[in-house]
């Protein structure tokens, strides 16, 4: 997936020229903040069992993803989503998501700083 783009460039710009270019940057460097922390909430509620935390964490992140137009990154939350505890217990797919993460941040950063 690393010679696609990580962020889809017209869902980004429709989202700047809806809510504006300084808005969009706070709102990215909010998701790139907490995006981290919420990718260690679904290894603590797969580690715990929790089964509904699980479920919303993944949830979020995968509408957050979406907000910003990174479709690989949500994509695969919404596995997590709709897969959930069970989803995370077949290979390694918090470590895909994470990866993910890292590839639509790094992206998103130059975008919203642009």
């Amino acid at each position: 997936m690393s010679d696609a783009s990580a962020i889809d460039q017209a869902t980004f710009r429709a989202l700047q020229d809806t809510a504006g270019v300084e808005f969009v940057a706070e709102l990215a460097a909010t998701f790139l903040e907490d995006a981290p922390r919420m990718i260690a909430d679904l290894r603590a509620a797969s580690a715990a069992q929790d089964a509904e935390r699980f479920r919303r964490t993944a949830h979020s992140l995968k509408s957050n993803g979406l907000t910003f137009g990174a479709l690989a990154f949500a994509s695969q939350a919404r596995a997590l989503e709709l897969g959930g505890l069970a989803a995370a217990k077949s290979g390694d797919p918090l470590a895909t998501l994470e990866a993910e993460y890292r590839r639509a941040a790094a992206q998103l950063e130059a975008l919203a700083h642009a």
